[in-house]
């Protein structure tokens, strides 16, 4: 897996989360440096097991980040305005953060609907996810 990834952050996601694949397909648009790769938690039991119900970035060099932390890892290998943003976000203490995320994650249903399959990428998607 380590190939696939080359140096890039592997975002893991509930691919039956609407809200999830909503924020995937936000990331995947505004990923024009090429930096992020995509899969659906449930494919990575060992880190879902750890992680629980998150969003999950695993970096290069193996570190786990979750909540919070992962989307802000996510937007800062993006490119402009978000780069910023991330590291002003970052100065909001995790606590405060996670607990916000936490709230979102919590309601993520009433927001979008479960799906009931992965949507399939497409063609040009394809590319940006990570098959195991």
């Amino acid at each position: 897996m380590k190939a696939a990834l080359d140096g890039r952050l592997l975002v893991l996601f509930d691919g039956h989360c609407g809200l999830c694949n909503g924020a995937v397909r936000w990331l995947l648009k505004r990923d024009r440096r090429d930096r992020l790769r995509f899969a659906p938690l449930d494919q990575f039991a060992e880190i879902a097991a750890q992680a629980g119900e998150t969003m999950v970035v695993v970096s290069a060099d193996g570190a786990v980040l979750t909540r919070s932390d992962a989307l802000l890892a996510a937007m800062k290998e993006l490119k402009q305005p978000w780069r910023p943003v991330a590291g002003v976000m970052r100065v909001v203490p995790r606590g405060l953060r996670d607990s916000f995320y936490r709230c979102v994650a919590r309601n993520r249903f009433r927001f979008r609907k479960r799906l009931a399959a992965c949507p399939v990428p497409t063609d040009e998607e394809r590319r940006h996810f990570v098959v195991r």
